[in-house]
């Protein structure tokens, strides 16, 4: 058990140094290269020069949201799997971007974002996202208790509907609008409202100590639903509870972000191949692996075609795809060679 928890430690200490140089690589790279120690240097003058102006008002606020984005969604796409007992959900097959998708396609085909103002956009994703998490949940409910599989297939379903509403809208609009909402679909971490980062991040790290209350029925559940019930645990409650934690944690990221795909799937995956499946480490192990992933994947966004810069969904998908391919080959030769 020393040796397990010693295990545990190593990676966890190793993820923290992984972050901290994301974190330094990040403020130090981009149009104007920084070096390590001139980070430290040009903080300690104070505000009078423009690459104090770079790193506190640029650089550093997309450090933030990619932390804050990037644990919440590889938090919530571990609690759902806990939840579905299946690898392959992530906070989005239940039609969560979907939703948010359609809200913010909304308000800009209606203008609302010009006529009251920019935070419309957010608050109309995390409507959208809200709408479909209470869809999702009433329509799986009967008598106070949840049909796990109802659910997923309901998801699916209102998800492919959310989705071709928003292609309906796209193919009335205008160019403009019609740019907007793509570039918003790409998902991107430049977000000029501190306020809405602030709420992301402690959003998430909430989040993340919220979960930790659920650490004995999660590792319950992966014995399945009957057997946890033996040990003691209120399964359907459980159940509802990590469904809309993970919701709400997905819904506040497309929101503020967009819509960046594959962390939430990718992301528990891997963690899983190196620290186990035991929630104790493995939810924190996510949440810091999910940061470091957005915040080196927003770093080649910037960076790959500069000055111009890519939506970092593009990077995500690219990326979390051939790995999640690498990564299911490899489990195929492993499977074919143990027969």
């Amino acid at each position: 058990m020393q040796k397990k928890h010693l295990r545990w430690v190593i990676y966890l200490a190793g993820l923290l140094v992984l972050l901290v140089a994301s974190v330094i690589l990040s403020l130090s790279v981009g149009e104007m290269n920084l070096g390590f120690f001139d980070i430290f240097s040009i903080l300690g003058k104070g505000h009078s020069s423009m690459e104090y102006t770079i790193i506190t008002q640029i650089r550093l606020p997309r450090v933030l949201l990619g932390i804050a984005v990037g644990g919440a969604l590889s938090l919530s796409g571990v609690l759902l799997q806990g939840v579905y007992r299946n690898p392959l959900v992530e906070p989005y097959t239940l039609g969560i971007s979907g939703g948010a998708s359609l809200g913010v396609a909304i308000a800009i085909v209606f203008g609302l974002h010009q006529s009251i103002g920019s935070f419309v956009l957010p608050l109309s994703g995390f409507s959208g996202a809200f709408l479909i998490i209470f869809l999702v949940y009433s329509i799986s409910s009967r008598n106070g208790r949840i049909n796990i599989q109802s659910m997923l297939l309901t998801g699916v379903m209102i998800s492919f509907i959310a989705s071709s509403s928003m292609m309906l809208l796209m193919a009335i609009t205008s160019a403009e609008n019609l740019h907007g909402i793509i570039f918003w679909i790409m998902g991107s971490l430049d977000e000029p409202d501190l306020s809405l980062i602030y709420v992301a991040l402690v959003m998430a790290f909430a989040s993340l100590a919220v979960s930790y209350l659920f650490v004995q029925p999660l590792n319950a559940l992966r014995l399945g639903e009957e057997k946890a019930k033996h040990l003691g645990i209120n399964t359907d409650t459980t159940i509802k509870l990590l469904f809309l934690l993970a919701s709400m944690l997905a819904g506040v990221c497309v929101a503020v972000a967009g819509v960046i795909g594959f962390v939430g799937l990718i992301i528990p995956h891997l963690m899983r191949l190196l620290v186990g499946s035991d929630y104790r480490t493995l939810l924190v192990s996510s949440f810091l692996s999910g940061s470091i992933f957005l915040v080196l994947s927003d770093v080649i966004a910037r960076t790959i075609i500069s000055p111009n810069e890519l939506p970092i969904g593009v990077i995500t998908g690219i990326v979390g795809g051939i790995v999640f391919l690498l990564m299911m080959s490899r489990s195929s030769a492993q499977l074919m060679r143990n027969k």
